[in-house]
């Protein structure tokens, strides 16, 4: 990020908290992780803890083990916590928003289904990123489809998925969905406590299994008719979209002309720092760097 964006970016960040009346920071990713904590906890020092923060979150996905441990620190710094969403917000970086008290949502944010995903292999096959969805509607497909609903049928079936898929990774698959219903409940216990506990888990396993595409991309207005604390600022809008379009600009691979550039993949920014994870072509791993 060049310097006269980054000047740029915190001139909109202070119009922003002068609006709110709140500290804000900016978390844009390619893929949220747990690298990020130790960067995420020394802004949060700086700042100490504060009534409101605002988060502008712009990130595809990730691990929702990070989005639950990210979610826990910024909770534990502020009395409020709101999630500002001008753009896309998908997966893991969904996950995230449901711990905010509120989720203020721009014209085109673009929420998505949490099921999660992992790498599996079938016979003679790389391995792919499946999702948890595709293995468990995989006998209703076969009911649907081609008839095969009886227990003959269901058994044989079972027997093919298991010559496709090594047992235990099924199982793994199981538990990752387990997993993602359970830490889905905890975030949103703090948007909406007075919910019954049945309730909530209802809205979990809906955005785990209720949809047909993981990329199924729901607008603020449907993430409001599900339930969730969701709501449209028109006066923040245009201030929002400034920083979104700097970052789409500026973090992942689009950032970049050619697949052999170095990219930024994380920034975290406030009106006094910038942290950014940067990729560079001939490392294994990403180094973080301060401005």
């Amino acid at each position: 990020m060049s310097k006269l964006k980054t000047v740029e970016f915190r001139s909109t960040l202070t119009q922003l908290e002068q609006l709110r009346d709140s500290k804000v920071l900016v978390l844009a990713a390619t893929h949220l992780d747990l690298d990020l904590l130790p960067h995420l906890y020394n802004e949060l020092q700086h700042l100490g803890s504060v009534r409101q923060l605002d988060v502008v979150l712009q990130c595809r996905g990730g691990e929702i083990n990070a989005s639950r441990r990210i979610a826990m620190l910024l909770r534990s710094y502020c009395e409020q916590l709101n999630i500002l969403v001008p753009y896309f917000c998908q997966s893991a970086a969904t996950m995230l928003a449901l711990a905010a008290d509120n989720i203020i949502a721009g014209e085109l944010a673009m929420f998505s289904p949490i099921d999660p995903h992992l790498h599996g292999s079938g016979a003679g096959e790389a391995a792919t990123a499946v999702s948890s969805l595709d293995i468990s509607k995989f006998k209703d497909m076969a009911a649907d489809w081609f008839g095969l609903s009886s227990e003959q049928s269901q058994t044989a079936l079972l027997t093919t998925l298991c010559e496709q898929l090594f047992p235990p990774t099924l199982t793994a698959f199981y538990r990752a969905s387990l997993e993602a219903q359970v830490i889905g409940e905890q975030l949103l216990q703090w948007q909406l406590p007075a919910l019954p506990g049945e309730q909530r888990a209802a809205m979990i396993r809906n955005l785990l299994a209720g949809y047909h595409s993981h990329h199924y991309a729901l607008s603020g207005d449907e993430m409001r008719q599900l339930g969730f604390n969701v709501k449209r600022e028109p006066q923040l809008e245009a201030l929002l979209w400034q920083l979104s379009l700097t970052l789409q600009q500026s973090v992942g691979a689009g950032a970049v002309e050619r697949a052999d550039d170095s990219r930024v993949d994380t920034a975290l920014i406030s009106t006094e720092r910038v942290y950014l994870s940067v990729q560079q072509p001939d490392q294994m791993k990403a180094a973080w760097l301060q401005e």
